[in-house]
């Protein structure tokens, strides 16, 4: 409303009302006067006239200021122009819209500036003349693409309509973005980078993408994979190795006509999967675009070619920007690629896109490089692991045996722990278990020599206090610090009895029939490697179906318990075991080693284990024969007699030709180099077995003998009728022996 001195009142007045009242007829008459000029320059020049000065500008508004405060359309020489004009008679000639002045009243309550027809004379001249006027209309419509028009924001300012060029870009929304990429780009690299093996670097690409980034995903690799230095096989493959999509409802099917023609690979075509397995021809679009590394959108001239042979003949992807295909470089060579896709609904993807592309294809081919590495390494670590151990234990007679290994972690599969069962002459059996120092490649090294060095000793038939002592000195010419603890034990079936030697290894564990176990009472002795100790071996009895364990300290020592405890725990452990089987049956032995596992709860991994089970049986008296034979020419004689009497006493007459024929042979040989009685035992179990031994050290060589000799050809004979033959030196000489099958 006026006030009492026809000035307008309140705030609601705007500039141009106040320079028209205020300056009087002169300004009105010039400022008139200029924007007529200026009408008629931009009529005859095609819209163009010539920018008026500051001041005058500052004037014909009414506030002042030039017109780049009040219009973002004065940023140019033309938007200047058009400013002035529009300031000068509140609206635009010729029917282009345009923002009003301020304090001009939109016509009909939409707004002046729609056409010459819209326009309010009336309103400019009641401005003009400091008449009261209605509040500016919070913004103005845009006119047609391509004509001179602004558009008004709330505060009487007008931004750059169509016609003036671009809207300016938004820096606040623009860095918002950026920081969006950057935040995804840092998230999704760091979840690719928790994968260890292939498969989850895989999926963590995947999953960091889909839906953050893209619809669907499919991920390519080479097929083989080379490793390191290697080099590819030819042809280059690529096999699809996983595809991630976007799940959606039966209410969310794709307009038609948004993607092309044909199958589409995209995440609504679960119809149509892309081709398992892709062969990159050399010189084609797709080698040339896996070569060029960059990502490249689905739409340009590389990847529209690249992008059917890859996903195989008469797929195709969806239009536009809404594709992104992704070599996948490794170290050396490219090892595959990642196709992006997203749904025609979702906006397309940008340039910077293409970055954040790159980022992941990077970080997913440098991941798989580390892993293949990783799976050789450890393919590499589980092979030397399985040949430092024995794959099968041996099955002697009169003994069962079992065992386990379980390495340190799940990551690193060998370590210094071993265990090793050795047959003896005598059908005896050396039980060994030791425990290298560490459970790294190092100690595993150590871990295959000293179990290379104890097959050895263990073949010369020595004493287990002297194979220790062997060993002792094998450590320290490996190096300093090369300590191990070790249990070494000879089984004699035949004499039921155990001799033990240990060089600071946890003691063993006897459990009898009856169910009592006990810890046996070995002397401890010193680590192998410390040099300069005696070894000291004590001999036990080893009464039919008891059992003997043999364990390394990973078993009983954690960081929640010392070895002792470990020990009673493990004691008390195979006595409840025995009280399930009964008084008069032991327990079976694969079914014993589960359950002495079973007992080791969270935090007792701290170490490598490695459990070795004996299950004595022994050989019963009435099964062996055992002679003392005089090196003379009648021995042989004697021997077959001997022999003969005991096959009749086991019925196994049908071995008597065989036998007689076999112990002749081997007798006659014994006699001839032999200088002190000569040994002669049969055994009785599921075989029958000989063994000659006497004192000479030299090992019977079997040879062919020529026509004209008259000799040579008595170990031919063992090899061709005797299941299994053989010859071990001994400390006091040598044993042959050999094995006949026992009729069903």
């Amino acid at each position: 409303m006026p006030g009492q001195s026809g000035r307008p009142a309140g705030p609601a007045a705007a500039a141009g009302t106040e320079a028209g009242a205020g300056r009087g007829g002169e300004a009105r008459e010039t400022t008139a006067a200029r924007a007529a000029a200026a009408r008629r320059a931009r009529r005859a020049g095609g819209g163009r006239a010539a920018a008026p000065a500051p001041a005058a500008a500052a004037q014909a508004d009414g506030s002042g200021t030039a017109p780049e405060s009040g219009s973002r359309a004065g940023h140019t020489g033309e938007g200047r122009e058009a400013a002035a004009a529009r300031a000068a008679d509140g609206g635009q000639p010729g029917g282009r819209s345009g923002a009003p002045a301020p304090g001009t009243p939109p016509e009909g309550g939409s707004g002046a500036g729609r056409g010459g027809e819209g326009r309010d004379p009336g309103a400019a001249r009641a401005a003009a003349q400091g008449g009261p006027q209605r509040p500016a209309a919070p913004q103005a419509q845009v006119g047609p693409r391509g004509q001179h028009g602004a558009q008004a924001q709330p505060g009487g300012q007008a931004v750059a309509g169509a016609g003036l060029g671009p809207l300016p870009p938004d820096p606040v929304g623009t860095a918002r973005r950026e920081g969006d990429r950057l935040r995804f780009v840092g998230a999704a690299t760091r979840r690719i980078a928790r994968g260890i093996d292939l498969d989850e670097i895989v999926l963590g690409l995947c999953r960091a993408t889909v839906p953050t980034f893209s619809d669907a995903i499919l991920v390519y690799l080479r097929d083989p994979l080379p490793v390191g230095d290697e080099r590819p096989v030819d042809p280059f493959v690529l096999r699809l190795r996983r595809t991630d999509r976007l799940r959606l409802t039966e209410d969310d099917t794709p307009e038609p006509g948004l993607l092309t023609t044909g199958p589409v690979v995209a995440p609504d075509a679960e119809q149509s999967p892309a081709a398992e397995l892709c062969e990159v021809r050399p010189g084609g679009a797709l080698a040339e675009v896996l070569r060029g590394v960059r990502p490249v959108f689905g739409d340009s001239a590389g990847a529209r070619a690249a992008l059917p042979e890859l996903l195989g003949d008469g797929r195709g992807v969806p239009s536009g920007h809404r594709a992104i295909l992704a070599p996948l470089r490794g170290r050396r060579r490219v090892i595959g690629a990642a196709v992006f896709l997203r749904r025609p609904d979702r906006p397309p993807f940008e340039p910077n896109d293409l970055l954040v592309a790159a980022q992941l294809a990077t970080h997913t081919a440098l991941g798989i490089d580390k892993a293949v590495l990783y799976g050789r390494e450890a393919y590499i670590a589980d092979e030397l692991q399985r040949t430092m151990l024995p794959e099968n234990l041996p099955q002697p007679t009169g003994v069962k045996l079992a065992s386990r290994y379980l390495p340190a972690a799940e990551t690193a599969r060998v370590g210094g722990d071993w265990y090793d069962a050795i047959p003896l002459p005598g059908s005896r059996v050396a039980l060994v278990v030791g425990d290298v120092m560490g459970h790294s490649m190092t100690s595993a090294a150590i871990m295959g020599q000293l179990r290379t060095t104890a097959q050895t000793l263990a073949g010369l038939d020595l004493p287990p206090q002297e194979v220790l002592h062997h060993l002792d000195e094998q450590a320290q010419r490996l190096g300093e610090n090369r300590m191990a603890t070790c249990m070494y034990a000879v089984y004699d079936p035949v004499a039921h009895r155990i001799t033990i030697a240990n060089a600071g290894h946890p003691p063993p564990i006897l459990l009898h029939l009856g169910g009592r176990a006990e810890v046996l009472r070995v002397p401890p002795g010193a680590p192998i490697g410390v040099g300069g100790v005696d070894f000291e071996a004590v001999e036990l009895d080893a009464p039919a179906g008891a059992t003997l364990l043999l364990y390394t300290d990973g078993l009983v020592e954690s960081r929640l318990r010392d070895v002792w405890t470990g020990i009673e725990q493990l004691r008390e452990r195979l006595a409840a075991t025995a009280q399930l089987t009964g008084p008069d049956h032991s327990p079976p032995l694969e079914a014993l080693c589960d359950d002495v596992l079973d007992m080791l709860g969270p935090g007792d991994r701290d170490d490598d284990i490695a459990l070795l089970a004996a299950r004595f049986d022994g050989i019963a008296p009435s099964d062996v024969a055992y002679w003392f034979l005089e090196p003379e020419d009648a021995a042989p004689g004697r021997a077959r007699r001997l022999a003969r009497r005991a096959l009749a006493r086991w019925d196994l007459e049908d071995l008597t030709d065989s036998v007689e024929l076999l112990i002749s042979e081997v007798v006659t040989n014994a006699v001839r180099y032999a200088s002190r009685p000569v040994t002669l035992r049969l055994l009785r179990t599921d075989v029958l077995r000989c063994e000659v031994g006497d004192d000479s050290p030299q090992l019977p060589r079997q040879r062919r003998a020529r026509d004209t000799d008259e000799g040579g050809r008595g170990l031919f004979l063992v090899n061709r009728l005797a299941r299994r033959w053989g010859a071990t030196r001994l400390s006091t000489g040598k044993v042959v022996w050999f094995e006949l099958p026992t009729p069903a």
